[in-house]
């Protein structure tokens, strides 16, 4: 069984869009045992596509295509694919009367262009589309199912789960099973992780792969087989007291998401004062729902006057030390704590770059502070990297103190037991 991807747009390949797509297909069919073998991008021209389609339908028994099904000139999808399985391109009533529905629906009016879109290659299947405009349609040619989804991701999702994974395990009902699961881990580096790893070892069948991304070292498991799901559970375990609390999220959580989950459950308040952040803690902190529970302000301090007027840092402590100090980043902490009367308090101040750096404090350098009952810390860390990317790191690391307070308030009251967390022993809780 071999399943292609294919995207399709001239945004994609000069870098106005990113391919989100390729990558959420890839997942949700691994989830099912139906791994990609190929992924490919062309451009908008006809005769880039229909190639491209003869190519993939010849070597696959599947390809899934997204984008080019708009009502403009240049989506050009549905007319290639008429070309290169030589068929008509004919107006589907089924179409035409699903996309005059959404319109009425929308209590809009339908724009003569959008009947461009119920035009699909003969003997094609609609796929339907309750999100958008854009109808999918499946077809066959000799081998192989070629399905043709929008490339709005919203859309394009629905309608994978909802019509070409049935239509495939339908194909293949019985895929040879595999599973991966996929570890976050932060604070170590790539070579240190494999390491570890490597000392204690994986069970035997399982693959181990690794990617970087920017802060984080993910850890990909794989197995294969009846018992892939127990050998990938077995290795996941080995991980995790391995790397202890090194391992910040499994499969689709995220940091940001397990911090905010250990704060609320904790029942810890948290004030923030961001400078060089610019308030971005607090934006991933508020993307998880219920952070009402825990958060209570985030002052960002940008200006020095912010920091004297808010925060009541010092002048004193402004001339002496600087803005981007241990002094500065203490007194930010205590300052917001004092008017927050939270459980917690954390600043963050520095220089994000691309100028403002100096020889005692290049760019990247960045203080953090953070005061609670049970600890008060503050440290530099000299981040590399461009301007977002030392924000982005700042932040991860925030998070990261942040969710480690947590686990360790509720493994003192032995109220915590996570995929993430073990008790003192290093033992599965």
């Amino acid at each position: 069984m071999k399943i292609a991807i294919l995207t399709i747009g001239d945004e994609l390949l000069n870098g106005d869009l990113a391919d989100t797509n390729t990558a959420a297909i890839a997942r949700i069919l691994m989830d099912s045992s139906l791994p990609v073998c190929e992924a490919a991008t062309v451009g908008d021209r006809k005769e880039t596509i229909a190639a491209a389609l003869q190519r993939l339908a010849d070597t696959h028994d599947a390809v899934i295509v997204t984008g080019g099904l708009g009502p403009t000139e240049d989506d050009r999808t549905s007319k290639a694919a008429a070309h290169a399985f030589v068929r008509p391109l004919v107006l589907n009533d089924k179409a035409l009367k699903q996309i005059r529905a959404r319109f009425r629906a929308w209590k809009r009016e339908m724009h003569p262009r959008n009947e461009k879109q119920a035009l699909l290659p003969g003997r094609s299947e609609v796929i339907t589309n309750q999100n958008g405009t854009a109808p999918g349609f499946h077809l066959q040619s000799n081998q192989a199912d070629l399905y043709f989804l929008p490339g709005v991701p919203r859309e394009m999702l629905a309608m994978l789960v909802e019509y070409v994974m049935p239509s495939l395990l339908s194909r293949f009902p019985n895929p040879p099973l595999q599973c991966q699961r996929v570890m976050s881990i932060f604070g170590l580096a790539e070579p240190d992780v494999e390491a570890r790893i490597n000392r204690n070892g994986l069970p035997d069948g399982v693959e181990l792969a690794f990617n970087v991304d920017l802060s984080m070292v993910q850890v990909k498991l794989r197995a294969k087989g009846e018992s892939a799901q127990k050998l990938v559970d077995r290795a996941e375990l080995t991980v995790r007291k391995t790397l202890g609390d090194y391992v910040v999220s499994i499969g689709s959580d995220s940091l940001a998401g397990n911090t905010a989950r250990f704060l609320s459950i904790a029942s810890l308040t948290l004030a923030l004062a961001e400078s060089c952040t610019g308030g971005l803690i607090a934006k991933l902190l508020t993307d998880q729902p219920g952070s009402s529970a825990f958060l209570e302000r985030s002052i960002v301090s940008y200006a020095n006057s912010a920091k004297l007027d808010c925060l009541h840092v010092t002048q004193e402590i402004l001339d002496h030390h600087g803005a981007v100090s241990a002094e500065c980043a203490e007194a930010m902490a205590k300052g917001v704590h004092a008017a927050a009367h939270t459980d917690v308090a954390l600043a963050v101040t520095g220089i994000a770059g691309p100028d403002g750096g100096t020889i005692d404090k290049p760019v990247g350098t960045v203080y953090l502070a953070m005061v609670s009952p049970w600890e008060e810390r503050v440290e530099r860390f000299n981040f590399h990297g461009n301007r977002d990317q030392v924000r982005l790191r700042t932040a991860c690391t925030a998070l990261d103190w942040l969710r480690r307070l947590a686990i360790s308030q509720l493994s003192d009251t032995s109220r915590f037991s996570d995929t993430c967390g073990f008790s003192n022993d290093g033992e599965e809780n």
